[in-house]
């Protein structure tokens, strides 16, 4: 028992590093040894179960319960989360103009990408819509939404204050498991790196270096420099405290699980330790792994405009904004589509007259990359929806005239 309480005491950043480290260090001693690597396929796979039930009985409580005077945080986020996507695109735009890549089109990728725009959005809608219990088990994010908004409605308007107590209830013991689940930490991110180094070894950093060069200088500087200018904009101070704090707690766990969806409890349970209100970022953030991609923007702009490099087509200044736009609602619904960010790159190169069958060997270039390009794009993504919530929330309070102390609760609770 005194070893329990001594683990959760401990540093989480701490022993997660721990774990990297000696992940690393397996991964090339004894790369074989393949069992190590189910920690981390265990631990990514009990947050992604434990992540749509999660977020449907946090977002139904909220509602249900839910005071007047959050709407406008609300509107607030989602122009966060929107604007910084679309900057994130114009900063992929400027990176491929300052140093433009070509890439190999020698190889065919067997996924089916969406026809258009309009196939995207109807994937979003329809999957908006889609049986309930579907979207619960096959972990449908934008249904969990819709149906746990309408539940927490129609239970505001007809549950007694004792069934709302019960959900709540609920939602507190979901929140406890998950808070075990994250203290595996350190034990998942062992795993997850011994797997990443066994599989790929230091070849992937050498193949299409100067396009990984390219994708991780865009994301950098999206997280450093993009992200931080609209924080301190919306604050009114220095952001990087709440930046960085962002990018330790939510980014580096979002990095090796790759997975946004399995990132949701991390980064619920880094917003109660920013002293967020519950109601508040128990529906931002599911909302902004849907709607807040800035990496994915990245990589469909980057992958894109390297393919009319390749192949020689000259882009227009106007027709680059128009790929911003493009970029901005297409990685919007990316969450909504088989194979995420990359199977939108041939929806961008229509734009540009480039036909399908070649604009697909892009997307294969894209899976070869993806242990690095994927990481990298979930982790600017996740910690945005963390960074973007808190900064919502902060700026709200300071607009009521409340004292905000930056990560005052977090230094509490940590």
């Amino acid at each position: 028992m005194k070893f329990v309480d001594k683990w959760t005491e401990s540093s989480l950043i701490l022993k997660i590093i721990i774990g990297l480290i000696i992940g690393a260090i397996l991964g090339i001693i004894v790369p074989g040894w393949s069992i190590i690597g189910l920690s981390g396929q265990l631990f990514v796979s009990a947050l992604k179960a434990i992540a749509p039930i999660l977020v449907f009985v946090l977002v139904a409580s909220a509602i249900s319960k839910a005071r007047s005077g959050i709407g406008s945080r609300f509107k607030t986020v989602i122009i966060l989360y929107l604007f910084s996507t679309f900057l994130a695109a114009m900063v992929a735009i400027t990176g491929s103009y300052l140093f433009p890549v070509s890439i190999h089109l020698t190889s065919a990728s067997t996924a089916t990408a969406p026809g258009g725009l309009g196939e995207v959005i109807t994937n979003m809608l329809l999957t908006i819509f889609s049986n309930p219990l579907k979207s619960l088990s096959e972990g449908e994010y934008l249904g969990i939404l819709f149906w746990s908004i309408v539940f927490g409605l129609a239970l505001k308007i007809v549950a007694s204050d004792t069934t709302k107590d019960v959900l709540t209830d609920c939602a507190e013991a979901v929140t406890k498991v998950v808070r075990a689940i994250i203290q595996c930490a350190p034990i998942g991110i062992l795993g997850l790196v011994f797997t990443s180094v066994s599989e790929s070894g230091l070849g992937i950093f050498t193949q299409y270096g100067q396009l990984i060069l390219l994708l991780v200088g865009c994301i950098a500087f999206v997280a450093f420099v993009t992200d931080p200018v609209i924080a301190a904009f919306a604050l009114k101070r220095n952001p990087y405290p709440l930046v960085l704090t962002c990018l330790r707690e939510s980014g580096i766990t979002a990095f090796f699980s790759r997975s946004s969806a399995a990132n949701i409890p991390v980064n619920m349970q880094l917003c109660e330790r920013l002293g967020i209100d519950k109601d508040f970022y128990s529906i931002s953030i599911p909302l902004g792994s849907t709607v807040n991609m800035e990496g994915a923007a990245v990589t469909i702009t980057v992958m894109s405009l390297a393919v009319c490099h390749t192949l020689g087509i000259e882009v227009a200044l106007p027709v680059a904004i128009v790929l911003c736009i493009i970029s901005t609602l297409g990685a919007c619904g990316s969450s909504g589509v088989a194979g995420g960010s990359l199977l939108l790159i041939p929806m961008a190169c229509s734009l540009f007259g480039i036909p399908s069958d070649v604009s697909m060997q892009a997307v294969a270039v894209g899976f070869i990359i993806g242990v690095i390009q994927d990481s990298c794009e979930t982790a600017l993504n996740s910690a945005g929806d963390a960074l973007f919530s808190a900064t919502a929330e902060y700026h709200d309070r300071a607009k009521n005239g409340e004292e905000v102390n930056f990560l005052g609760e977090f230094a509490k609770k940590s």
